[in-house]
């Protein structure tokens, strides 16, 4: 018979608690939840008490690594700590795992941390654990397309987790995709459609356990053009079943319309938010759904910010005669065919004015970025012309009935092609005054201010345009040598860079390797498009960015900006815009950082993160409000070259109104947050941590560590090769600690998740030993368990250790698993144990403390914050000062 709260041992389940005897079965709580086991598998496990009553003292190591090894799991299971991964630990980032970790399962977040927070360090943190335990074994990571081997990149480089990418060609009826690739990374774009049934394959497979979506703003719902593909096949995903844990991230998710976000909401909890719903309702609730992190609040462990203000500037220029001329007749030819597009039909005049808008754009960037448009633009024309005319004349020749048929469709492309032909003759006199400037003003403005300002610095450039980027490239390296300047885009090739020597070239750059030598100096200047706005980092030399030219979005500054002012960023960085006073579009950026100053000013009295909080009411507006308001603007100015004030102020009105301010403090105000306040939460312990009991458990198996600086070498135990075929037979040069010298290096770390390491936890948590002494100098150290009674919970933190202890004074207190760690890593593992002639335990006094402190735990346990709805408190080991 076995009596309640029997510690008995299982050989699958490890050691648990007796809840009922039925005789030929046995009811047993194990930590990894309850079981109904046979008898026979059960073996008895003395209990502490049952030790104190017998007078049965072990020896100190094996109790001491017991202990060790229910923290070690305590906290990694809460914190992610000791997490395998390249990465300095960031508190922001380790309270974003811990928020998601005491989540009961399955998880469901929205993380909308501002740039530079480091939302896939996030997401790693917050998957190791989950990997490591099992939780997660089938995981799908949906991101915007130019994001999808960064992010696979990233996972694997930071924290071994080894994605497939997904690719639609393999992925056929007879391949079993889903079936095979427990671990995928797909582009949102390609696998929103379903194309070749694609997602009837997706939805017949096993489930996932862990979704997650980058950007995920775009599953959207619009109220003219209802769900995106990417809302509707999250959300099949889901209505069926498919998904368990699920988490989101975007820095904007909140675009300034109620019905999107509520829908991004009730897709992530359909139980808590519906945009049906009263929104007073609902806000209450996002604090159990949405996180957001900025950057004034987040700092490293010492609790200094990690983040310094930037400082902006403009650099202007002045057009030379030849510019000012073709800036003068392009606005002419804008303005006219904004005024033919206006007698058009709603379809003729979409067409005409995209074409003019992007005209406009390329324009304020650089010449050489209009001229390169205005021949593609040219040569198709003609092209499409003379094809046209072909056709027309053909069916004049040809008289059968198809004619008759075929007139009508003539008739409809007439007059898109007559605006072509009359198109034709401006578009060559504005590519002949194009043609003719041999130099530019910006881009001359630009070189001198790297004489001037940065002298020796590393620069970071950006433009929109890669004509732009090929003659900012050529002019850096006929000034400052070919060696010393690189380049990004989308296509890691630059055509027609004219280099010092003289012929034009097609340059070719791979984009990590190019911001490798950036980061290591080994590049001066790196121009790059907006390939380089998200996804990579570029601080490692450099604070200085140079705008080329000014998006429209201000969201896209804010973006590029993010690669410099990040973690590791160790100067404050500069800004430099340049611009041409005199043009519409510098005109109108003048008036738009106005608006911007008095919408920070709202946002301060309001809150405490006001540049943070800009970019939410600028992802409000959405880039089709900033398109229009620079097209709209060049048409009001030459109109009305004084009226530019009052149309502004007008017209954008509504941005950073009462509206949106109301919107973003309402959001803020019902997220979670990191701020200094919690930083005395986060656990201060790393890799390093684990050696004592790395150390500990191979001496216990009678092993020798070949130990030089904290790299271990040894025979691997037979106990952890059992039903382990992935454990070594030996192992050389492991290591605790994150700063490697390169990826070789990465292998050898050695964390929670590590196949040895967690054999030696596995080994060390089925210990028997529970009752030991220590020095007689030393405090009494009670180990308790706790975990949750009610068991319909599943999350991943299952139990927490808690230690209490006396002070000199003999008062109790609480020790947290971190200060449990703590106290038993003092102890070195080859050490005199206080067995024998050194004293003897008193049980009597033992056992008296023991039920002290045992009641001083559960009078305390609210000072704990435990995730757990009834705690139930379970005694592990004590360490008990000997007597001489």
């Amino acid at each position: 018979m076995f009596e309640p709260n029997q510690q008995v041992q299982h050989p699958r389940f490890g050691t648990g608690t007796v809840l009922l005897d039925q005789g030929e079965t046995v009811v047993v709580r194990f930590p990894s939840g309850i079981q109904s086991c046979l008898a026979a598998d059960l073996s008895r496990r003395l209990t502490l008490d049952e030790a104190l009553a017998a007078g049965q003292w072990s020896p100190s190591l094996p109790v001491r690594l017991k202990g060790q090894a229910a923290a070690i799991r305590s906290l990694n299971d809460a914190w992610g700590v000791f997490s395998r991964s390249r990465i300095d630990l960031l508190p922001h980032q380790l309270w974003v795992c811990h928020r998601a970790l005491q989540q009961a399962w399955p998880i469901r977040l929205l993380i909308a941390d501002d740039v530079g927070l480091g939302k896939t360090v996030e997401a790693g943190l917050i998957l190791w654990p989950l990997i490591a335990s099992k939780k997660v074994q089938r995981l799908l990571i949906l991101t915007p397309a130019a994001l999808v081997r960064q992010w696979q990149a990233r996972l694997k480089a930071l924290f071994d987790i080894r994605l497939s990418i997904y690719e639609p060609r393999i992925d056929t009826p007879k391949s079993d995709y889903w079936g095979i690739h427990n671990q995928v990374i797909a582009s949102l774009p390609t696998l929103r459609s379903n194309r070749a049934d694609r997602h009837e394959r997706i939805l017949e497979a096993e489930p996932w356990d862990m979704l997650i979506v980058d950007e995920a703003h775009h599953l959207n719902v619009d109220q003219g053009t209802g769900k995106t593909l990417g809302f509707a096949f999250v959300e099949r995903l889901m209505s069926e079943g498919r998904v368990a844990s699920c988490l989101f991230f975007s820095g904007t998710p909140h675009r300034g319309k109620p019905l999107g976000f509520w829908s991004l909401m009730g897709l992530l909890r359909s139980d808590l938010f519906d945009p049906r719903r009263p929104e007073d309702e609902q806000l209450p609730r996002l604090r159990q759904s949405l996180i957001r992190n900025f950057k004034p609040s987040v700092t490293d462990m010492a609790g200094r910010p990690l983040f310094q203000p930037v400082s902006n500037r403009a650099e202007t220029f002045d057009y030379t005669p030849a510019e000012q001329a073709f800036y003068d007749e392009l606005t002419r030819f804008i303005l006219a065919g904004n005024a033919y597009a206006s007698g058009l039909d709603r379809s003729g005049r979409r067409q005409v004015m995209l074409v003019l808008i992007a005209m406009q754009k390329i324009a304020s960037s650089s010449v050489a970025a209009i001229r390169a448009a205005l021949r593609k633009r040219l040569a198709g024309i003609r092209r499409e012309v003379a094809a046209w005319e072909e056709r027309v004349a053909a069916s004049v020749a040809d008289e059968d009935d198809e004619e008759v048929f075929a007139a009508f469709d003539r008739w409809l492309e007439e007059d898109r092609f007559q605006l072509m032909r009359d198109e034709l003759p401006h578009l060559e006199t504005l590519l002949a005054m194009a043609e003719g400037i041999d130099e530019e003003s910006k881009i001359r403005r630009i070189g001198e201010t790297m004489d001037q300002r940065f002298a020796g610095w590393s620069v970071l450039l950006f433009t929109e345009y890669k004509a732009t980027q090929a003659l900012m490239v050529a002019t850096l390296m006929a000034r400052f040598g070919e060696d010393s300047v690189g380049f990004i885009n989308g296509e890691d090739r630059l055509a027609d860079v004219r280099m010092p020597s003289g012929p034009a070239r097609t340059l070719t750059a791979n984009r990590e390797r190019t911001a490798e030598q950036f980061n290591q100096g080994r590049l001066r200047f790196l121009v790059s498009t907006e390939a380089a706005g998200e996804g990579i980092d570029l601080q490692g030399c450099c604070h200085t960015c140079i705008h080329i030219d000014l998006p429209w979005n201000p969201m896209r500054l804010h973006q590029r900006v993010g690669r410099l002012n990040r973690y590791g960023q160790r100067r404050p960085v500069e800004v430099v815009t340049v611009r041409n006073p005199a043009t519409v579009e510098a005109r109108i950026w003048g008036k738009l950082e106005q608006k911007l100053a008095s919408i920070m000013q709202a946002l301060g009295a309001a809150m405490d993160e006001p540049e943070d909080l800009m970019q939410m009411v600028l992802g409000m507006a959405g880039p089709q409000f900033f398109n229009e308001l620079f097209a709209e603007g060049a048409q009001e100015v030459a109109a009305r070259p004084d009226g530019l004030d009052q149309w502004f102020d007008a017209r954008a009105g509504t941005l950073g109104g009462r509206k949106a301010i109301e919107a973003v403090t309402s959001l803020v105000g019902h997220c979670q947050s990191f701020d200094l306040s919690q930083l005395a939460d986060v656990p201060r312990k790393d890799l390093p941590d684990l050696i004592p009991f790395f150390h500990g458990i191979l001496v216990q198996n009678k092993r020798r560590p070949e130990r030089d600086d904290g790299v271990f070498s040894f025979r691997t135990p037979e106990v952890w090769q059992q039903n382990a075929p992935g454990v070594r037979a030996r192992y050389e040069g492991l290591i605790f600690r994150r700063a490697v010298a390169d990826a070789e290096e990465a292998k050898r770390i050695v964390g929670v998740g590590h196949q040895a390491f967690d054999r030696a936890l596995a080994q060390a948590a089925e210990l028997e030993s529970s009752l030991t002494l220590i020095p007689a100098d030393r405090g009494a150290l009670g180990l308790f368990r706790v975990q949750d009674a009610v068991t319909t919970d599943t999350r991943q933190v299952r139990q927490v250790l808690v230690g209490v202890t006396a002070d000199g004074d003999d008062a109790l207190r609480l020790l947290r698993d971190e200060e449990c760690l703590e106290s038993l890593n003092q102890y070195r593992p080859g050490q005199a144990d206080p067995i024998g002639p050194l004293g003897h335990g008193d049980s009597t006094a033992a056992r008296a403390w023991l039920d002290n402190a045992r009641a001083f735990l559960q009078g305390n346990l609210g000072e704990l914050r435990l995730p757990f709805r009834t705690p139930l408190v379970e005694d592990l080991a004590l360490l008990w000062p000997a007597v001489a």
